[in-house]
């Protein structure tokens, strides 16, 4: 029964690494092509020699997806805020390109889905302030110095 159980976690740890060394792949590649289209983009900005709303817009959602990539490099975990924010601003960037052909219902649903999703993060906040993982309690008081009373 010992040989089994040994035999699991040394192949349980095989399968995760292997997952972890993908999953570093992936976000390596999803940094590199982010950071090629940030770089051909402004070349297109250069080349026709002005900067528009919807290009700005657009590096936005390349810095959001470059951020969300570092931040989960630096502590091994994504917010649910980050995607939150890049549709938000996707969504505006597509209310800002195609308003002259959009009608009002399409222009209020797309309005209304940049107020849900901006709710969603409002909610998503509040509720990790007001109800921390308990890992976040440990970070907090390991950061705390101790005091004496």
């Amino acid at each position: 029964m010992d040989i089994r159980s040994h035999s699991f976690d040394r192949l349980r740890r095989l399968f995760s690494s292997g997952l972890d060394l993908v999953e570093y792949l992936g976000l390596m590649v999803i940094g590199i092509a982010t950071t090629v289209a940030m770089y051909h983009e402004v070349m297109v900005m250069i080349g026709a020699q002005r900067v528009q709303l919807a290009d700005l817009l657009l590096m936005f959602l390349y810095l959001e997806v470059l951020a969300m990539i570092g931040q989960y490099f630096k502590s091994g975990q994504l917010p649910v805020r980050f995607p939150l924010y890049i549709a938000m601003v996707a969504l505006a960037r597509y209310l800002i390109l195609d308003i002259k052909e959009m009608n009002e219902w399409r222009m209020l649903a797309v309005a209304a889905a940049i107020f849900l999703l901006t709710l969603g993060v409002l909610v998503i906040r509040y509720g990790h302030v007001r109800f921390p993982y308990r890992e976040d309690d440990r970070e907090r008081a390991a950061e705390k110095p101790f005091v004496r009373e």
